[in-house]
């Protein structure tokens, strides 16, 4: 069995998706179920025995050491972590709780099951933490990539607070000989992804009628991973990858957010025409982020050299998949956006006035 934090999110449910679609290993699936915690995203497991789902709270260490002595996981696969920028600027103190204190609480009961297996599921053990690009900070326009050897530069409470997540791995390997491994991932996107986020809640504002927001003026970069990659990164960073050792997982896909929207409006205008006019023309530029990275780029060369993973996707081949997949679920969207989430959204945007004289 494998023990999972996280797993009813964005990245941890398409996670537990894919492993008991390719492995009949077991998953304990532990989630706190806040905002971002969706069951709805694994109701294909239900009734599946290899599926157990347990509410919880990673800073519950005593909760978490139960569970690890009665369920008995090779590994733990740590996604667990409040991930929004915007959400951590209006409020930072969840974040220090949960990806700060809530991975010490982890790592503190995950060290104690760990000291206390026989040798040889004590050797077999692992502890696989997954972060973010977002913890190096901003790139300009010419800047390389970056890579794991890349200082830390974090310019968000959000990024501040993995920063300091992926440094307590890190200790935990070097001070106690802890079994970890640490993957630092580029932008998600795909299917279940909280509409909170640039593509879905594009997706979503457009088919409503809604102003599509863009901070600023549009031009920062990022690189784009589908969440399948990502998933199938980790499986072979867990099955393989090097004690100690920290791995960037990118897609190789570069482009400036406007890009994005401008792509999404033109794949709808397909798909889903309005009467009149194209969904460019409900785009509207608004105040932009505090501290906003201007550009992330991952160097994913590393693992593609130690351990063969690259991604299998593009990005004009997974965000047609992603397209396709808002576009068949409405039922779930209409269900995420609705109570504390548009709550949310009218704190958040009611702040941003549109900025005239931008196209």
């Amino acid at each position: 069995m494998i023990f999972v934090t996280g797993g009813a999110g964005f990245i941890g449910s398409n996670f537990v998706l894919d492993w008991l679609a390719q492995s009949d290993e077991p998953v304990l699936n532990f989630d706190k179920l806040t905002y971002a915690g969706n069951l709805n995203n694994l109701a294909a497991l239900d009734g599946d025995p290899r599926h157990l789902f347990v509410r919880g709270d990673i800073c519950d260490g005593a909760q978490v050491a139960a569970l690890l002595a009665e369920h008995k996981p090779r590994a733990i696969v740590h996604f667990a972590a409040e991930s929004h920028v915007d959400r951590s600027i209006h409020g930072p103190a969840a974040f220090i709780e949960t990806n700060i204190n809530g991975t010490f609480s982890l790592l503190e009961a995950a060290r104690s099951y760990w000291g206390a297996l026989p040798d040889a599921e004590k050797t077999a053990f692992r502890f696989l933490h997954v972060s973010t690009d977002e913890v190096y900070g901003t790139l300009g326009p010419d800047d390389a990539p970056f890579t794991e050897t890349t200082a830390y530069a974090p310019n968000s409470p959000y990024s501040a607070s993995k920063a300091a997540s992926d440094h307590l791995v890190r200790s935990y390997h070097h001070t106690y000989g802890f079994p970890t491994l640490t993957t630092n991932c580029s932008n998600n996107y795909g299917p279940y992804h909280f509409p909170e986020k640039l593509i879905p809640l594009i997706i979503a504002n457009a088919r409503a009628g809604k102003p599509l927001p863009i901070y600023g003026d549009g031009r920062q970069v990022r690189d784009w991973l589908y969440v399948g990659d990502h998933c199938a990164a980790i499986r072979r960073v867990l099955e393989a990858g090097r004690l100690g050792e920290v791995y960037n997982v990118g897609g190789w896909n570069e482009m400036a957010n406007i890009d994005v929207v401008h792509l999404l409006c033109d794949m709808l205008d397909g798909l889903e025409p309005k009467a009149s006019g194209s969904y460019r023309d409900q785009i509207t530029y608004v105040t932009d982020r505090p501290g906003h990275d201007r550009r992330y780029a991952i160097d994913a060369r590393k693992i593609e050299r130690e351990l063969g993973w690259k991604p299998a996707e593009t990005f004009e081949t997974g965000i047609k998949k992603t397209v396709r997949w808002y576009l068949d679920n409405q039922d779930w969207v209409s269900n995420i956006q609705s109570g504390d989430y548009l709550k949310w959204v009218e704190k958040n945007y009611e702040q941003r006035k549109a900025v005239k004289g931008k196209a």
